[in-house]
């Protein structure tokens, strides 16, 4: 995630049409007192005319892999992450990516900004925002100013459901005090497109009821829907059992941001409910790269076929209601959960409001299915310890992806085997880079 600042906060900022003047891709672990602003004007043609999409959290796994479909897509990024969750050499890897991708079709690379900035940091976050004011409307007496910046999605929150447990209070000043600061200072500069990184664990209890979760089991406003089989229903504010403090955090900025559109009709808010993402891009440059102790399930797995932890812990084998009693799932490959934003965000300049969409597959599998997946793919076999089932964990969680099908116009195309092909890729390659860095050393 993106949170904590660093003094003056440009850690590297370089424009990709054009060769650095002070610093190259591979500067990026320079000290950022190295690093000047006056890399913004390299480029010959005007910089301060472009528009930017502004990834708050963008250097950490779901973030980064949205860059870098941003970017592919042709839109130019500006990221704001602090590193906490997230490492340097991602900005690298994905200017390299990007750069290559358009090489090939022999097109303009599009721009991409970094700061090093907690995005609770008031002060700092004005000042960032300040340099993407459109210049001609500053020195004029209009109220709100013209940004350059057209839309923000924000991945800065605290995501483990564990951590929540343990340390509830850390969730709700980062992931909800935060966001309310954070939107007062985007109306200042008139950025009311938003996308906001919600999850499936808004449901709570829901998720139990042995039937695909639909948007409507948890709103924020009144909605009336017909469901598949053409019964009505009218489904009420509120929620039901949310069951551990990160389920909360993400249910009350939902519900901030629904108040925020009702208030002001300029809004135009998305809230995307992310089921269970997995796998990274088929490159195998970035992909899920925690900085501590990985606590989801595929990079579990991964540090297992890596050596780095002897077994894999299965929380619960006796769910009743899944088909080998270990809790099921809707994985999602993290390329496709990153082109719903981009779906998202061409949505959202279309409509004004609050809107909730699921990102999902539609499809459960177990924690068996996704060993055996791991498996199959890695040649390797997996040791099982089981283990009582964890606090806050529920039984199933699977989406109903109708909605973003047909007003995002999006769906999943990469299968689990994909997902793990991908993640396989990117392991071997970083386990690679380490047996190389041990052999110097050595």
């Amino acid at each position: 995630m993106d949170s904590s600042s660093d003094s003056e906060g440009i850690l590297s900022l370089r424009l990709l049409n054009s060769t650095p003047n002070s610093s190259s891709a591979s500067d990026t672990s320079s000290s950022q007192n190295n690093l000047g602003t006056s890399q913004k004007n390299i480029r010959s043609d005007n910089v301060l005319e472009e528009d930017f999409i502004a990834v708050f959290g963008g250097l950490g796994y779901i973030g980064s892999h949205t860059c870098l479909e941003l970017l592919k897509a042709g839109y130019n990024v500006l990221i704001i992450d602090n590193l906490s969750n997230s490492f340097e050499a991602t900005f690298s890897q994905i200017l390299n990516l990007v750069e290559q991708h358009h090489h090939s079709k022999r097109q303009k690379v599009p721009l991409m900004h970094l700061y090093r900035a907690d995005y609770r940091d008031e002060s700092r976050i004005r000042e960032i925002l300040s340099e993407y004011v459109i210049p001609d409307l500053v020195s004029t007496f209009v109220t709100a100013p013209r940004s350059r910046i057209t839309g923000v999605i924000h991945f800065a929150a605290y995501k483990s459901v564990l951590e929540s447990i343990e340390q509830p209070l850390k969730y709700y000043d980062n992931n909800v005090a935060g966001l309310i600061k954070f939107c007062s200072i985007l109306s200042e500069f008139n950025i009311k497109r938003f996308i906001f990184s919600s999850s499936a664990t808004v449901y709570g209890s829901k998720a139990n009821s042995r039937v695909q979760l639909r948007e409507e089991d948890c709103v924020h406003q009144s909605e009336s829907y017909v469901d598949q089989f053409g019964t009505y229903h009218l489904s009420e504010p509120g929620c039901i059992g949310l069951t551990n403090p990160y389920g909360r955090t993400k249910w009350m900025c939902e519900a901030i941001l629904s108040d925020i559109a009702v208030a002001d009709r300029e809004w135009s808010i998305m809230a995307l409910r992310y089921f269970n993402p997995i796998g990274c891009d088929e490159s195998g440059l970035i992909g899920e790269d925690p900085c501590g102790v990985p606590t989801n399930l595929m990079p579990v797995l991964m540090q297992v076929i890596s050596g780095k932890i002897p077994s894999i812990k299965i929380f619960g084998t006796d769910y009743p209601n899944t088909h080998d009693g270990t809790a099921v799932r809707d994985y999602i490959h993290v390329s496709d959960l990153a082109r719903g934003h981009i779906c998202s965000l061409q949505a959202a300049a279309k409509m004004n409001g609050f809107k909730t969409y699921n990102l999902g597959s539609g499809t459960g599998y177990s924690v068996q299915d996704m060993i055996k997946a791991v498996e199959q793919v890695s040649s390797v076999k997996i040791p099982i310890q089981i283990s009582p089932r964890r606090e806050g964990d529920v039984e199933k969680c699977i989406a109903w992806p109708k909605r973003a099908e047909e007003e995002l116009h999006w769906k999943t195309e990469r299968s689990l085997i994909d997902a793990c092909e991908d993640m396989m890729r990117f392991i071997r390659r970083k386990n690679f880079q380490t047996n190389v860095m041990m052999a110097k050393v050595s």
